[in-house]
């Protein structure tokens, strides 16, 4: 009897052995509505193969903001001292502990190892399955959706994850994101948003200019040249270059520049750039074409060219990474990768709903190898594109921000442009109370990645008619309107709490709770701002008048480019993130404060330019000389 019982509990052992770890399922991530133009159209067959990936947490992120500003605050001992790319890998790849829980769970579950992929960075897991498995392991219905472009998605309304394995996923794809890359109707091209990522966005124009543009201060107030800007900003200091310094714009195809275009425009405004080209680095088969040509093809790429090259002027190359193909473009998340290795598995890597996919599978598309750590990031970098932070998932959006602290740690600064429609988002659209964006909506709609609080967001401001160059802008209120407000999804940083607190504090907007982000808790963007009205630029052998904050984020980066020049030729570091730096006391009062205007949108008058920090001016506009000589203070 007692071997029989000895063989029973022996039994009931290698049972219990044999079975999964027993946790609880929690509830992982939930979507509360269906975006604008999708519909639901069934279950999706169960039988239907569904890989799934699983973004796995890493080590260290959660003090990735500490790390920052301790090699960004000029207060810090360690201010300046920048990391290399295997600092940061070593410092934020996976543990071993959160790699073997998942993959085990994985196994007690049913999947046979030869499914489970581990990406080489140990930055996800892949799982090939159907979505009867998929089901099970998420404890989730999946569903097919139909968009009014003709586009399908699959996903769900929300999943679920043991208890124990929660920890250490971070998000799991295909799951409840709605950032598919639509199709057009009808078609297996994917739909090419002129001036991608993101619609709406891009520079506008007036037009045609007819007459002809006076080269000097005396009509700034209607034509800005290079020559207003650099009396506007005192950018009239001659700084040494640096060959170890570099400055980075972003373009993404089809956005090209034409060089007969930069020919125009230098000869008429910087005859020593005549005939310079950019140093253009080619990211997943991104190259300047030629086939597609008009404002909305040119403009972008030769506004931000023509004053990014005429201001750092002949002695500094600037580097354009050119981002996509022509077939099918591209997202931030690819051109990040060309910079990182690290990112393009970084929590789950690229979303192949929203990110380019290469080799590019369209036809006429480019066949080669996705460019992943192939680039070396430029000292300062400028983006004028921009998403609805409302268009992405939270999880997408802070996997890309941590990102960019990455870059910051490295020494680079990021420049963002804060979108043109005041508190509405690209294209004029707000929010409604259930979360969806439409043109008749009152919520206010910030931009990403102008909330990140990791990158520098830049606004616009304007030279008011009938005023100088020696009189203070405004904010823009010509043909756009500054971008600015408060996230619905990033905290506020420290380094911005008391400027912000101070702006809620003596000018709190007196608008309803309900309408925009009133905790006082919140990243408030922009955090400078630039002109962004009447630039005279050359586009397909004409001068128009452009306006945007498209304008402002290069003119600023190029002004944060040759602080960088003098720097290196001293001896010191690059700026790297420079946020911390212009809210702390040592800078106080360096920028032209802007105090008039605001940023209609969504119904309202949007918010006012006040003294110091606003949500339409951030801190102001640079004032070169002053900026030059705080840095150059700095260690």
């Amino acid at each position: 009897m007692r071997s029989l019982l000895s063989f029973v509990v022996l039994s009931l052992g290698l049972l219990a052995a044999a079975e999964p770890v027993l946790s609880p399922y929690i509830l992982h991530e939930k979507r509360t509505h269906i975006p604008t133009g999708w519909t639901l159209k069934r279950r999706r067959e169960l039988s239907t193969p569904l890989p799934l990936r699983f973004a796995l947490t890493q080590r260290n992120i959660d003090d990735i903001g500490k790390h920052l500003m301790d090699v960004s605050h000029p207060e810090s001992e360690k201010y300046g001292k920048h990391w290399s790319a295997t600092d940061i890998l070593d410092m934020f790849a996976p543990s071993d502990e959160t790699i073997d829980a998942v993959r085990s769970w994985l196994l007690e579950s049913g999947v046979e190892s030869e499914r489970i992929r581990l990406t080489p960075s140990k930055g996800w897991i892949e799982v090939t399955s159907s979505v009867e498995e998929a089901e099970h392991l998420l404890h989730t219905e999946y569903k097919l959706y139909g968009h009014s472009s003709g586009k399908e998605h699959v996903a769900c309304d929300a999943y679920h994850l043991p208890a124990h394995i929660a920890p250490h996923v971070d998000f799991v794809t295909p799951s409840v994101h709605f950032d598919a890359k639509l199709t057009r109707r009808d078609s297996s091209e994917p739909a090419r948003s002129i001036g991608q990522p993101g619609t709406g966005v891009g520079p506008k124009t007036s037009g045609k200019l007819e007459a002809a543009i006076p080269n000097d201060l005396s009509t700034c107030d209607q034509y800005i040249t290079l020559d207003c800007l650099r009396a506007l900003y005192g950018v009239e200091i001659t700084v040494p270059s640096s060959r170890s310094n570099s400055y980075g714009i972003v373009e993404y195809t089809p956005q090209a520049y034409l060089q007969t275009d930069l020919n125009m425009f230098f000869g008429n405004f910087s005859p020593n750039l005549y005939g310079k080209s950019p140093y253009l680095v080619s990211i997943d088969g991104g190259y300047a074409q030629t086939q597609d040509q008009g404002f909305d093809y040119n403009g972008e790429s030769n506004l931000d060219l023509q004053y990014g090259m005429g201001l750092v002027g002949p002695s500094q190359t600037v580097t354009l990474y050119q981002v996509g193909d022509i077939v099918e473009g591209a997202s931030f998340n690819n051109f990040l990768d060309a910079l990182d290795g690290s990112y393009c598995y970084y929590e789950g890597g690229d979303d192949p709903n929203q990110d380019a996919i290469y080799p590019d599978p369209y036809q006429g598309g480019y066949t080669g190898p996705e460019a992943c750590g192939t680039v070396t990031p430029a000292n300062v970098i400028s983006t004028s594109y921009g998403y609805n932070e409302a268009d992405l998932s939270p999880g997408y959006t802070a996997r890309q921000c941590s990102e960019y602290a990455k870059l910051g740690l490295m020494g680079v600064t990021v420049l963002y442009s804060s979108g043109d429609y005041g508190v509405a988002g690209n294209g004029g659209l707000c929010l409604n109370p259930n979360g969806t964006q439409t043109a008749n909506g009152m919520i206010f709609n910030p931009s990403f990645p102008g909330t990140c609080p990791y990158i520098t967001s830049v606004g616009a401001t304007m030279v008011p008619p009938g005023s100088s160059v020696y009189e203070p802008e405004t904010a823009c209120e010509e043909v756009i309107f500054s971008g600015g407000g408060f996230s619905n999804y990033f905290a506020m940083p420290d380094y911005q709490k008391t400027a912000v607190e101070y702006y809620l504090t003596h000018y709190h907007p007196d608008y309803s709770a309900d309408i925009w982000n009133a905790t006082g808790k919140s990243r408030a963007f922009p955090d400078i701002s630039a002109n962004g009205a009447n630039y005279v630029v050359a586009i397909d052998g004409q001068f128009e008048l452009v306006y945007g904050t498209s304008c402002s984020s290069p003119v600023s980066g190029a002004i944060f480019t040759m602080i960088n020049d003098a720097r290196l030729a001293v001896g010191k570091s690059t700026i790297g993130f420079i946020n911390p730096t212009i809210y702390s006391l040592e800078f106080a009062g360096i920028f032209n404060d802007i105090t008039k205007g605001d940023n209609p949108g969504c119904g309202t008058n949007g918010y006012n330019a006040t003294p110091g920090w606003d949500p339409v001016t951030g801190l102001g506009t640079p004032n070169f000389p002053k900026l030059l000589a705080a840095w150059l203070l700095l260690p």
